[in-house]
């Protein structure tokens, strides 16, 4: 489990081709101190597995590699990744520790894609205090988000400012424009996109309820047409 909290933006030193998977290096001076073998780490959101061995990781030159399989290059937007693409980093939480986001599972629902940005009120030297921004939202996962909820985005927790039928926004301060890759995303690239795993139980949790409650009325109905 992550938080949503990024910890360093990282970048893609190289990535190796097997036919249907990939081998991606990366360099994240952080999040690689104290490394092991088998470690989770979300890149852009994607939960990853470190597959360096104990004395690649001991050489601490603030890198770590990590196999992705062809089911999270469909479903995520690091197909798109090349060397020196920046990304957003994250070790898994741990047990005990701040939640200072929400409950991020490092599991891609869907991929969206940015459709603008506005800046919002300017400071005094003229700088934007945040930023809006846009992005696309597939009809998959539109039922998970409302306004105030909370969204995954490339494994940034935001809070969503508007939530419409296929689109959402959020407002970005200036530490997230700064410290994450969302800083510099152009109009018409990919974002990886996380749902509220809390929203994912709660419809579950009603579904069943609404099944159970059919399926009783139907007994009471069999049970009055057999008297």
């Amino acid at each position: 489990m992550f938080t949503g909290i990024i910890e360093e933006l990282g970048e893609v030193v190289s990535i190796e081709e097997y036919g249907d998977s990939s081998r991606i290096r990366l360099r994240g001076p952080l999040v690689s101190t104290g490394a092991r073998h088998g470690d989770s780490i979300a890149v852009n959101g994607v939960c990853l597995t470190v597959v360096d061995s104990p004395d690649e990781l001991a050489e601490e030159n603030g890198e770590f590699s990590a196999d992705v399989m062809a089911e999270t290059l469909l479903r995520s937007s690091l197909g798109a990744l090349g060397p020196g693409s920046p990304v957003n980093l994250e070790r898994a939480m741990a047990l005990g520790a701040r939640l200072g986001g929400h409950l991020v599972q490092g599991h891609v629902d869907a991929t969206g894609e940015l459709l603008s940005r506005a800046p919002g009120e300017l400071d005094t030297e003229g700088r934007p205090r945040w930023e809006v921004l846009r992005f696309s939202l597939p009809s998959s996962i539109a039922r998970y988000l409302v306004d105030k909820g909370s969204i995954t985005v490339d494994g940034i927790s935001l809070t969503v400012v508007q939530a419409g039928e296929d689109w959402f926004s959020v407002s970005l301060i200036p530490a997230t424009l700064a410290l994450t890759t969302l800083g510099a995303k152009q109009v018409g690239e990919p974002v990886n996109l996380e749902v509220d795993v809390l929203a994912k139980y709660v419809e579950r949790l009603l579904g069943d309820r609404a099944q159970d409650t059919r399926a009783q009325d139907t007994r009471v109905q069999t049970a009055r047409d057999a008297s």
